[in-house]
């Protein structure tokens, strides 16, 4: 993927985000940037668990395992990225309506996306 790509793609994450801060009780963002920078910020951290643990234990895959992932990342990202607050609940809640809105419009990981890239292009 090109730097373009990850742009569109960082920038649709944040409109999702603040769609998601609109719909979900309890999970607030509080701009374009701060809902920016949190994007940046999941991607890293399930990039990072998935380098670590593989890819049945992170936010992107699927199942109870990948949804409670994705939970506690985006609970830990609010410690990271300023402007941003979500509870427990808000951040179940989240992970539920982003994976909903994953099923669709699909997202590649960004560390499936440079595999796939590797391999000379994308299998989904």
């Amino acid at each position: 993927m090109h730097f373009l790509g990850h742009v569109v793609r960082f920038v649709v994450a944040a409109i999702v985000l603040m769609l998601v801060g609109f719909i979900v009780p309890q999970f607030s963002v509080g701009g374009f940037w701060s809902a920016l920078f949190l994007a940046i910020v999941i991607a890293a951290l399930g990039w990072i668990i998935e380098g670590i643990f593989g890819k049945r234990v992170t936010p992107f895959g699927r199942g109870i395992v990948g949804f409670i992932a994705s939970a506690v990342v985006i609970w830990v990202a609010q410690f990271i990225v300023g402007g941003v607050s979500v509870t427990w609940l808000g951040a179940i809640l989240a992970a539920l309506v982003i994976g909903i809105i994953d099923l669709f419009i699909p997202v590649s990981t960004p560390f499936e996306a440079g595999r796939n890239e590797h391999r000379g292009g994308d299998y989904r």
